[in-house]
């Protein structure tokens, strides 16, 4: 096997198409994302990439089938003059070595860049350490340019968020993708980093609705958020029942025992 195969599973022909990125990362809010965009459109699917830098694993359905780890390539077309065409990137996981982050985004690119890509969206979560009731949008572009159409639509670029870069696949599909003449934002939604973020992936994709110029049911987004805010809020419950609950009669523990690998 090749580091990395792409396998086509339609040709096709697109007018102006944009590459929307959303991989697995903290929060899975770009994933959420990306896979809500995906079936909304609806998106086709377009192509499978396997790659020997994915995990070593099959996934197993509940009737007992296997298939390799992967990543997705999904296309929308336009019925409208004046919407562009859109690719979706989506899947299992990202590159587990920087080595294959690198080889698999390139590869794409490449892919995308055939195909008339000239513009790239990722998407990601930015961890903030603790609970985001109402997330907003950071930003980050391969221009200036970029940066002054994007605060119309209320992303916020900020000197300190994100501070120290952006790591993994929404920052080398940008830089890459410029490599190759391509110009592109990674829309992040802030999110505590503790939880799956469905709110943090609706945040996102409403303002790359607005950019894109698509009509989105977010109803099932919503009703995902809430049930994670459920989930939260009884953990926080218990929480606050465990501290405050007297600490159990004994021995004094020992300073030198508390941490016990």
């Amino acid at each position: 096997m090749e580091d990395v195969v792409i396998r086509t599973l339609e040709k096709v022909e697109l007018r102006d198409p944009i590459l929307v990125e959303g991989l697995p990362g903290v929060g899975n809010v770009g994933k959420l994302a990306a896979d809500y965009l995906r079936e909304q459109l609806p998106a086709k699917p377009l192509a499978t990439i396997y790659s020997k830098f994915f995990p070593p694993q099959v996934y197993v359905s509940e009737e007992g089938i296997i298939r390799l780890v992967s990543n997705d390539l999904h296309y929308w077309k336009s019925a409208s003059t004046g919407t562009r065409d859109i690719l979706v990137l989506g899947g299992d996981y990202q590159g587990i070595s920087p080595e294959g982050q690198y080889e698999i985004t390139q590869r794409v690119l490449d892919y995308c860049h055939d195909l008339g890509v000239r513009e790239v969206f990722t998407l990601a979560g930015f961890a903030q350490g603790r609970v985001v009731e109402e997330p907003r949008v950071l930003g980050a572009a391969t221009n200036a340019g970029q940066v002054e159409a994007m605060k119309k639509f209320g992303v916020i670029f900020s000197r300190n968020d994100p501070g120290g870069g952006l790591i993994g696949a929404s920052g080398l599909f940008l830089g890459l993708g410029r490599l190759l003449g391509m110009e592109g934002v990674c829309l992040m939604g802030e999110t505590s980093g503790y939880f799956v973020d469905p709110r943090s992936a609706e945040a996102v994709l409403k303002v790359l609705a607005k950019i894109l110029s698509v009509d989105l049911d977010f109803t099932a987004l919503e009703a995902k958020a809430h049930e994670i805010d459920r989930i939260a809020q009884k953990i926080h419950e218990a929480e606050s029942r465990s501290s405050e609950s007297p600490l159990p009669s004994g021995p004094t523990p020992r300073d030198d025992l508390g941490y016990i690998g």
